[in-house]
């Protein structure tokens, strides 16, 4: 508490930061992506908080399940317009997508009903007998409002290339000791990962989520016992902070040529795009580009270069809803071994079949 806020990380500072906004009562609040860098217990408390908060609450959020407990209104913000649904997020992606369907049917049935007009007009346009219809037909197509198509959001899908194919145990750790200083994370810790199985990390912050992937991934040594890789496994790891492992000086592009020198160019622009880098948006230096897709360039690589055992620090952070539901689904299909910490509870529930806490 006496502690210096200036040398506590940037996920610390935010909890700071929201401690104090909250601590100040206001009659209303601006939060900008509150729930990250959140674990899950204080998820829960600053969901209830809110959930009793009597003022006017402002957000913006890619956590679907937090979102739903708290909010009664979306304004969605599409193609420069501004769009109101009461009820939660369920309730507007339901209610969009049922938009979306009468709108399409109307729009289907004003094209047929032009089309048997214009067809009238063009077939008896030369004769006089009908020039009188004709006229009247024209003038009522002038005068009428024409439906718009439905906007459709633009969705991009990849899959990870199949995982090589490992022995059953994956990876297992006999009694690892580890600790920074004198405080002690792990003692005596047993933990193997088998074929197939997908673990969830959970715990509060600062438990030593972190260092276990980092274990696993061979980035930190144990300072005791064994940390032992099964046979014929590759590991890839995403950082928590995955923009301290980008050179700052390269393109989105240059970085995934360096990565994959014997991809095309067209497969590594499109991968790029499956992740919101598009256009002009790859030839910018990475803190230009990546800024809140940190994660993606990252995930862009575990497609292009698939593990058995793909460990993952906090994946679903700085991803928009699209995105996020769009890796859930190309992770589903993945027939390889997962190994991740993640506070996001719809992905945990859409991909974990094993839980580590």
């Amino acid at each position: 508490m006496d502690g210096d806020v200036g040398e506590l990380s940037g996920g610390w500072k935010m909890r700071v930061a929201l401690g104090r906004i909250l601590l100040m009562r206001p009659d209303a609040m601006l939060l900008d992506e509150p729930s990250n860098h959140l674990d899950l217990e204080s998820l829960i408390w600053l969901e209830q908080f809110l959930r009793g908060y009597e003022g006017g609450l402002l957000m913006t959020s890619h956590d679907r399940e937090f979102i739903n407990r708290i909010i009664n209104k979306v304004v969605e913000i599409d193609g420069g317009a501004l769009t109101t649904y009461s009820g939660n997020y369920d309730f507007y992606e339901a209610q969009r997508a049922l938009s979306e369907k009468q709108q399409q049917a109307q729009f289907e049935r004003q094209q047929a009903m032009l089309a048997k007009e214009i067809n009238f007009i063009e077939r008896f346009k030369a004769r006089a007998s009908h020039a009188a219809q004709v006229q009247s037909r024209v003038k009522k197509l002038e005068k009428i409002e024409r439906v718009e198509p439905p906007r459709r959001r633009q969705t991009v899908a990849f899959e990870f290339l199949p995982a090589p194919r490992s022995g059953e145990d994956v990876v297992s750790l006999k009694k690892v000791h580890k600790g920074y200083g004198s405080r002690t994370i792990y003692q005596a810790l047993d933990f193997q990962v088998r074929r197939r199985e997908r673990w969830c990390v959970m715990g509060i912050n600062g438990a030593g989520k972190s260092t276990l992937l980092k274990l696993v991934a061979g980035s930190t040594p144990p300072d005791d016992g064994t940390v032992a890789m099964g046979g014929s496994v590759k590991m890839g790891y995403f950082a928590q902070h995955a923009m301290d492992l980008l050179d700052g000086e390269r393109t989105v592009f240059q970085w995934l040529e360096d990565s994959f020198p014997q991809a095309g160019q067209g497969s590594l622009r499109a991968l790029a795009g499956c992740f919101g880098f598009s256009g002009d948006d790859v030839e910018k230096a990475m803190p230009g580009a990546v800024g809140r897709r940190e994660g993606a360039p990252g995930h862009g690589e575990d497609a292009v270069r698939p593990a058995e055992l793909p460990g993952a620090d906090e994946p679903t952070n700085h991803l928009d809803l699209a995105t996020k539901e769009m890796l859930i689904n190309a992770l589903s299909e993945y027939e390889g071994t997962m190994l991740f910490v993640s506070h996001d509870r719809h992905f945990l529930a859409a991909l974990s079949n094993r839980c580590w806490n």
